[in-house]
């Protein structure tokens, strides 16, 4: 079954702030909460809006969803993910309860996170950014180029362990390897467990006592990449062009990277669309009498467009198929000519006579 709508989860506008994301949440999970509430869909239900919650109160996860829907989510993070960087805690406070993440997966999610802290704190490496501005007649034909892209790296001296190569980091003494500080405490309500990131390493249960000379214990380095880029004919201005894995470096594996494509400002044609526009001068006999003009074309070819007799300024001819090419050869626009007449601004006394002709034959 296709999964609901954040926002409509939450009853919250796609506007709403955090504040009010928060405060729709804590209505809800009084609600919900299966302590609470004996209903038997009461569970499911706590469970949806914790992860609308969960989504739509972290900004870059919300970023995502705004942009992709649930696809930007469910191919990017677990279902522990989802949870794991949420802030329950003043939240479940507030309800009188006073549990670490672990003990709220567990008591309402059914199992505890089942992996190794460790694992839990590998992140994706951030997506990146590139814009490039290209030409109309490369949109149109499409272009094949490299682009040079400043980011972070595994670095390759230590393999992005972070530690001298020949040497391995050595398990925290202070958490044991688990990340975690847990500490009890009794209160008139039960035993409460309250969890918190060990301040000796950080969370990550190991700590570095021979960093690697090259990242200086990071394991990641900074780098430009060339990378190859193709551009499809067709592609339109702003269009967003997506390389995965070509994004920053993370311990959970590297970012993508989102090439915004920019097309310059063209001298003789505007698109609409895949539709092209243009304008072209004639003369004036050429509009009284009629003629066959040349129009040029995006891919530098030159159409014939024929000019019935009469034709007045402002006037547009459609040339068909001498647009631009749709995505994945998805057809083509057309051209629009836009006729202008041309009064010419010096005349030699031979036309000034035939035009003097002209004008008393008119009135006449």
């Amino acid at each position: 079954m296709a999964k609901r709508d954040y926002y409509e989860i939450l009853g919250v506008s796609r506007d709403a702030s955090k504040e009010e994301i928060k405060k729709a949440y804590r209505k809800l999970a009084l609600k919900y909460h299966p302590d609470k509430n004996p209903s038997k869909d009461a569970e499911e239900r706590f469970k949806e809006i914790s992860e609308a919650y969960a989504i739509l109160y972290d900004d870059e996860k919300r970023r995502l969803y705004d942009m992709y829907g649930h696809a930007g989510i469910d191919q990017r993070y677990s279902y522990e993910d989802i949870f794991r960087e949420a802030d329950f805690g003043d939240i479940f406070r507030s309800m009188g309860f006073d549990f670490g993440f672990d003990d709220i997966f567990e008591r309402f999610f059914g199992h505890r996170m089942g992996f190794d802290h460790r694992s839990s704190r590998r992140r994706r490496g951030a997506d990146l950014r590139y814009d490039i501005e290209i030409s109309l007649e490369d949109a149109y034909n499409g272009v094949e180029t490299t682009i040079h892209v400043p980011r972070s790296e595994t670095c390759e001296h230590c393999n992005g362990t972070g530690a001298r190569p020949g040497t391995t980091p050595k398990t925290c003494p202070q958490c044991g390897g688990t990340g975690q500080i847990r500490t009890s405490r009794r209160t008139a309500f039960g035993i409460f467990t309250q969890i918190t990131t060990c301040n000796r390493c950080h969370g990550e249960g190991r700590v570095i006592t021979e960093p690697c000379p090259v990242c200086k214990g990071t394991g990641i380095v900074q780098k430009t990449r060339d990378i190859e880029l193709k551009i499809p004919g067709g592609v339109e201005d702003g269009s967003q062009l997506r390389l995965p894995g070509e994004g920053e470096a993370g311990s959970g594996g590297p970012g993508d990277l989102y090439v915004i494509v920019h097309i310059k400002k063209h001298p003789k044609f505007k698109r609409r669309g895949l539709d092209l526009y243009t304008v072209k001068e004639i003369t004036f006999p050429e509009a009284a009498l009629g003629a066959k003009i040349d129009v040029e074309t995006i891919d530098g070819k030159v159409e014939k467009l024929k000019i019935p007799e009469g034709t007045q300024t402002g006037e547009i001819f459609k040339i068909r198929g001498q647009g631009m090419p749709g995505l994945h050869g998805r057809g083509h626009g057309d051209l629009y000519v836009e006729i202008q007449v041309k009064t010419p601004k010096k005349l030699s006394r031979k036309a000034k006579k035939l035009l003097e002709e002209l004008k008393n034959e008119l009135n006449e």
